[in-house]
């Protein structure tokens, strides 16, 4: 299972993160994004997303190149006001205290060396995450409230 939100993936079951660091979030940038995904982890496998309710991961765009993948990509969506379901969440605090704090750069580029070193600092020792939820749980429990 792995956990979305506008950048990072984190992959549940290895505490690897998947960082695309882009100064947009256009449906572009998300496909590229599942494209690195997709080419990641092995063809025979389901990958399950959880994921926001961003527009950009709902666009046209976005479900043409699922179309093109058919049965490879599942898609959960949080509730609105339910982001603490999202485990990335508590990985952009994490980030933003370890990483972003205090930080002072000169460029655009410099802070995406940042940040792009510091994930490959935090995929050195991943943390394991041990989701207690069952993905059938979590849709079923929401599925009225959306």
């Amino acid at each position: 299972m792995l956990f979305c939100g506008s950048g990072p993936i984190l992959a549940a079951s290895s505490g690897e993160v998947i960082g695309l660091v882009r100064k947009s979030h256009t449906s572009a940038d998300f496909i590229d994004f599942l494209k690195t995904v997709d080419d990641k982890y092995d063809k025979d496998l389901k990958i399950s997303i959880i994921l926001d309710n961003h527009s950009v991961h709902r666009c046209r765009d976005v479900m043409e190149f699922l179309a093109s993948k058919p049965e490879r990509f599942e898609f959960t969506f949080t509730p609105k006001h339910a982001s603490w379901l999202n485990l990335i969440e508590s990985f952009f605090s994490k980030c933003a205290k370890q990483c972003l704090k205090h930080l002072r750069v000169n460029s655009i580029e410099e802070l995406k060396t940042h940040i792009e070193s510091w994930l490959k600092e935090t995929n050195e020792t991943p943390v394991v995450y041990r989701w207690q939820w069952k993905l059938e749980d979590i849709q079923g429990a929401f599925a009225d409230k959306d």
